[in-house]
């Protein structure tokens, strides 16, 4: 009976001690991870929490927290770039609204010195004045759009249209600007509609500013082209030209906005930055994708827009 009794006391003892042990190596564990979290939040760092343990739970704690801090390091940099974006987003804009504005105040006060102007004189400045304001409110037009298209409650309704027919009816609109600047128009549209789930005032947004782009930077080619094709399961779109082309350092940046590409490709025009903006962002909006290949060796410059086709 006393053997029994000892032996149950023994087993007793060496339990209550395999806890002790374990609460204290558990207390060990969370002391370190606690201190580890306190100098990655102080010193802001993108460590980790790395604790050597054999606790099934505390390595589910530890799973839980790294994923965590990873979560916290990616809003932080989506933060930073969103800042970053912004600051440059201001900066630009405040450039390209103080160089218009300073033209128009110039104008204004050479139409106050009015008896020194002849009656011609004053009907180009107001002439002049006129094309200023006009671009400059087409310019806020734009910037408001992309803003109205980045907030969350921007939606566009989309539904079945046709490709080739959107691309043959934008293709007209501009076909007399096309002629007067002496381009050689090569249009490849099929027959066939070529339907997808889009939307077609957008699509119709896209294509004017893909084209625009296409005869304000590449007219020096001499040729535009535009053509819809099959592409496996997708219907794509290419807006093209024979100009100078855009070097590589230039072409990640292309679809950001107030990005302009007058050093890359025609310094004798300068653009808002926010037409292939608004396109990219449309274009993701009918669940497509735009995409830029560009080759100044080869002198050609071209902007695909692609959608999942329709069957039906």
């Amino acid at each position: 009976m006393i053997l029994l009794l000892s032996l149950i006391i023994g087993v007793l003892a060496a339990i209550i001690g395999w806890q002790w042990h374990s609460t204290r190596k558990r207390s060990h564990s969370i002391l370190e991870i606690t201190s580890t979290i306190s100098d990655i939040m102080k010193h802001d760092t993108a460590e980790k929490v790395l604790v050597p343990t054999d606790d099934d739970h505390i390595r589910q704690l530890l799973i839980q927290i790294n994923r965590l801090l990873d979560n916290k390091q990616k809003i932080f940099a989506d933060y930073a770039r969103t800042k970053d974006s912004q600051r440059k987003m201001i900066s630009n804009m405040s450039h390209d609204l103080k160089t218009p504005l300073t033209v128009i105040l110039g104008y204004t006060e050479k139409l106050n010195q009015k008896p020194t102007l002849t009656e011609q004189e004053e009907e180009r400045v107001i002439l002049r004045l006129n094309e200023k304001v006009n671009s400059l409110i087409a310019l806020l037009n734009q910037f408001f759009d992309l803003v109205k298209i980045e907030s969350e409650d921007y939606d566009i309704p989309l539904s079945k249209i046709s490709l080739s027919e959107v691309s043959r009816n934008s293709v007209l609109e501009f076909y007399d600007l096309l002629v007067s600047r002496n381009l050689r128009v090569e249009i490849d549209i099929p027959e066939l509609p070529f339907y997808f789930l889009g939307n077609k005032d957008a699509l119709q947004r896209i294509l004017s500013n893909l084209i625009s782009n296409s005869i304000r930077y590449g007219s020096d080619g001499g040729v535009f082209g535009l053509t819809v094709r099959e592409e496996g399961e997708f219907v794509a779109l290419d807006v093209w030209d024979h100009g100078k082309g855009i070097a590589e350092i230039h072409q990640e940046h292309v679809f950001e906005r107030l990005y302009t590409l007058d050093d890359a490709r025609n310094p004798n025009f300068q653009g808002s930055g926010l037409g292939l903006s608004i396109s990219k962002r449309l274009t993701e909006e009918m669940n497509g994708l735009i995409s830029l290949s560009s080759s100044q060796a080869e002198k050609k410059t071209t902007f695909t827009c692609k959608f999942k086709k329709l069957t039906y």
